[in-house]
């Protein structure tokens, strides 16, 4: 279905010449995507986004059309449809709620054989310290495919937030983070060195990625690349570098270009900082992500996925490696169904 909301990111995607799908085959986890209706959001940066509806016909509209082979995929945290009433620390719960009748309507089949968020992950206040339990399970009842949270952290780890931080431990479950300020990534190391049990997935290369950044903000991205690298309970989504953060824009945003740019051109453009990402973590500990529909602001479903297959091509990877990072980290971190 379309809406009238989402005609100007349609539109722009509309003057693509669409590429052949490489490797139409390969197995595909997206590893994160979001669920929304902005039509009535006022606060950022969700009302800026420019795709304002984006539900269960909408993503598998943008899969299908891919034709690349996308098996299951993972519901990540945006701030969608939170309880209007309740308890505040418990009204986040209603997105994890949400996400789980998306579940159930993927799950009947109708809208075609991809199943969709098989893992989710919500967000929590865990300043609260042990007094956050009742939220974590609060998520956990309400789907049976919630595997964690992602939410910020204090720069001095607190006593009161590692407690709670300790209660991801003890339900099994992960904490995604995303800053676009890299610098915050040796703090974020720090943390997953206090409880090695909980994985640690880090989101959209770290922090921002300009492309036309200076030698000494390139240095200092690589450099805290490797901090959170160093830990063996971290991992790195390998995506998210296609995207506007705040008022600024990368130059293949759809307010800065006539046209989509080809994959070819985003390889060439972004190789560096996927590269090394790569490199620092290894295969197994990375996995490719969509991050839509905030990149479509940037780039179609297709021809991101292209890009992502040429970068494993540039880099090297084995077939091994290459299903570690299309697939098996994803399937790994979240803890996903086999539904082979």
């Amino acid at each position: 279905m379309s809406h009238a909301a989402n005609q100007s990111i349609e539109t722009w995607q509309s003057k693509e010449s669409p590429e052949e799908v490489l490797e139409p085959d390969l197995p595909i986890v997206d590893p994160h995507h979001h669920l929304w209706d902005l039509r009535r959001i006022d606060w950022e940066p969700n009302a800026s986004f420019e795709q304002k509806v984006y539900l269960c016909e909408e993503i598998m509209d943008d899969i299908d059309t891919a034709g690349h082979n996308v098996v299951q995929t993972v519901f990540a945290q945006c701030g969608a449809f939170y309880r209007a009433d309740g308890p505040e620390e418990m009204r986040c719960v209603g997105e994890t709620e949400f996400v789980h009748g998306i579940v159930a309507m993927s799950r009947s089949g109708l809208y075609g054989p991809v199943r969709l968020c098989t893992g989710i992950f919500g967000t929590a206040d865990l300043r609260p310290g042990r007094k956050s339990e009742a939220v974590l399970l609060a998520h956990l009842q309400a789907s049976e495919n919630f595997r964690g949270i992602r939410s910020s952290f204090p720069g001095d780890l607190n006593r009161d937030f590692l407690d709670g931080y300790a209660l991801l431990a003890k339900h099994q479950l992960s904490f995604d983070n995303y800053s676009p300020d890299f610098e915050r990534l040796p703090t974020l190391a720090k943390l997953a060195g206090i409880q090695p049990d909980v994985t640690v997935i880090v989101n959209h290369l770290g922090g921002r990625v300009d492309p036309g950044a200076d030698k000494a903000t390139r240095t200092k991205w690589r450099d805290s690349i490797n901090a959170i690298a160093a830990c063996p309970n971290a991992v790195m989504k390998v995506g998210g570098a296609q995207q506007r953060v705040g008022p600024w824009e990368p130059p293949f945003h759809m307010h800065q270009r006539a046209t989509p740019m080809g994959s070819e051109e985003l390889c060439e453009l972004l190789y560096p900082y996927y590269s090394h990402v790569i490199d620092a973590f290894g295969p197994d500990r990375c996995m490719f992500e969509s991050n839509f529909p905030v990149d479509k602001e940037c780039v179609s479903y297709r021809t991101l996925w292209n890009l992502f297959k040429r970068i494993a091509t540039k880099a090297g990877l084995s077939e091994s490696e290459k299903t570690a990072m299309f697939s098996g980290t994803a399937a790994r971190a979240y803890r996903l169904p086999d539904i082979s």
